[in-house]
């Protein structure tokens, strides 16, 4: 029986759906992150009686017979719309107010991508994110500041003993990507670029289409909770109801074993 088959299939189908909307809702606090959205696509049809059949000499089918075999998973796209800005009163953090990435360097030397702007310094005075990983172009804080600024375009001064005005110290660029949907999820809110995604190119903040920073705000998660819930409820109905075809189709099989008796 097709249904057999094509139940389960779907039932795949929603796990697929209720496993990606439980990673949105159990990230809903996480600083930067962006929400996933699982798309699915018919599978192949079966023909049974091609459209245009001929039904007598002078009449032929309307529509045809075809039956469906089920449901296929094509992706789960990133959704990067912003998320609603925190204000947290750290000099340190960072905010981007429109499209764009900071530049992360990995242990390996390779270079990642993150919206998660909640910067600190390590032993050196570098600016890094929360497992260490410098921020890129480097930025160094003297040991002497008693402040820094970063302005909306990037732009990094310190204040130091002695001084009436401050010192620039460096800038922070960001990224964007023709196709940011396309990169790769490497986890800790961090991105690697592909071929998908496109190269990617680094400008000054709030210049051709970049977004400006925003010092001393974090960019929270873009979860949207009441709609993850609905697609919960959504995803466990189907699969209940997918089941039930299942259950259902068995039943009628039983029926014909019966038959026999």
């Amino acid at each position: 029986m097709r249904s057999l088959y094509t139940a389960s299939t779907g039932m795949m189908a929603q796990q697929l759906l209720i496993d990606n909307t439980s990673n949105n809702i159990a990230n809903v606090n996480t600083i930067g992150f962006k929400s996933s959205r699982a798309e699915f696509a018919d599978l192949m049809y079966q023909v049974l009686e091609y459209a245009g059949t001929a039904t007598s000499q002078v009449t032929k089918s309307p529509t045809g017979i075809e039956v469906g075999l089920g449901v296929r998973p094509t992706a789960i796209t990133k959704i990067f719309t912003e998320g609603n800005l925190k204000q947290t009163g750290n000099n340190l953090d960072v905010a981007i107010t429109g499209k764009g990435f900071f530049k992360v360097e990995l242990p390996t030397g390779a270079e990642s991508y993150t919206r998660n702007g909640a910067f600190k310094l390590d032993q050196n005075g570098a600016l890094v994110n929360s497992d260490g990983y410098k921020i890129l172009p480097e930025i160094v804080v003297p040991d002497d500041a008693t402040d820094i600024s970063i302005g909306t375009d990037g732009i990094v001064t310190v204040m130091q003993p002695g001084q009436t005005q401050g010192t620039q110290i460096g800038q922070i660029t960001t990224i964007n990507f023709i196709n940011p949907a396309g990169l790769h999820s490497l986890g800790d809110t961090l991105y690697l670029e592909t071929e998908a995604s496109g190269v990617p190119i680094e400008d000054t903040p709030g210049l051709n289409g970049l977004g400006t920073l925003r010092q001393g705000f974090v960019e929270l998660s873009n979860v949207q909770l009441v709609v993850e819930l609905t697609e919960l409820i959504t995803g466990q109905r189907a699969y209940e109801a997918d089941s039930k075809a299942i259950t259902t189709s068995d039943e009628m099989l039983q029926t014909v074993v019966n038959l026999k008796r």
